[in-house]
């Protein structure tokens, strides 16, 4: 979302703040605004950054009413191996979707028309694309909504274009961990890692990344309390950090989704410790070779 001139004045930066750049000597603090220019000279600066090379994404699409921030994430992004298509709106973004296949969608929420949870929506019914949302108001309540809704990961704005690929490399990678040979089993839930589905009794539900390794990592450990510290790690692909909710908004989406299908509510809050996949009958439980 483009901030007035006055909203400019208020931050001391806006889009990207810290950058160190290689080979790890300098680092400055950006401003936006007037400074916009050298903002723009330092975020495009050719300097070699191969040690932040993306490998597991090639094709992104950033839907963000700030053309000018757009523009200069396009670019950054683009020496890191990724190609970034911008959308100005939510509508036109929708419409871009269906012309590629891309890897990853990163989501504005103050967007004009249709906002960002409104994409966000239409896109679940249709695709588990990851999807990072963006967020310049810094309220919890949008970080909620939005992992309610099926994103995968938040950022708020303003943030360092070093820990947006840091996010991004985190979600792809929790994708790329699969064994292709292994499906489990418990209470009536299949989950196949070659084909990345999960199942009810035949019956399909559709899951985001994040709530896929959730729920693999709870089935892999069925019976048994898995702490939210190795939760995080597995899913989210970070450590825990004070405070943070967002495992608890996967877990309660992952909740919904199974017991819509019809399955039989399992996933067991262990308070003060983490969360378990109880057993409800042990005909249902499979090992974890493939079958």
């Amino acid at each position: 979302m483009a901030l007035t001139s006055s909203q400019w004045g208020s931050t001391s930066a806006y889009a990207i703040h810290n950058i160190i750049e290689l080979p790890g000597i300098l680092s400055r603090l950006v401003t936006i605004g007037k400074k916009s220019s050298r903002f723009r000279d330092i975020l495009l600066r050719r300097e070699p950054v191969t040690w932040v090379k993306m490998e597991l994404v090639d094709r992104v699409l950033l839907i963000d009413d700030d053309a000018e921030l757009g523009g200069m994430l396009k670019e950054y992004l683009r020496r890191q191996g990724v190609t970034v298509d911008v959308a100005l709106s939510g509508d036109k973004g929708l419409q871009q979707f269906q012309k590629e296949a891309y890897a990853l969608v990163l989501l504005d929420v103050m967007l004009p028309g249709r906002d960002g949870f409104e994409v966000l929506r239409e896109l679940r019914q249709t695709s588990r694309v990851d999807v990072i949302m963006l967020t310049a108001r810094g309220e919890d309540i949008d970080r909620i909504l939005g992992l309610e809704m099926g994103a995968d990961d938040y950022l708020p704005k303003p943030f360092n274009p070093r820990e947006l690929l840091a996010r991004i490399r985190a979600v792809q990678r929790r994708k790329d961990k699969r064994a292709p040979e292994t499906r489990l089993q418990a209470n009536g839930i299949t989950l196949d890692n070659a084909e990345r589905s999960v199942r009810w009794r035949g019956r399909a539900i559709i899951l985001t990344t994040v709530e896929f390794e959730v729920l693999r990592t709870l089935l892999e450990s069925a019976g048994q309390v898995v702490s939210r510290e190795d939760l995080v790690r597995s899913a989210l692909g970070r450590g825990l950090q004070p405070f943070d909710r967002s495992l608890d908004m996967h877990i309660s989406r992952l909740r919904k989704k199974l017991e819509g299908a019809g399955a039989d509510p399992c996933i067991k809050t262990v308070r003060s410790t983490g969360y378990q996949l109880a057993i409800l009958s042990t005909s249902d439980l499979a090992d974890t070779r493939s079958i």
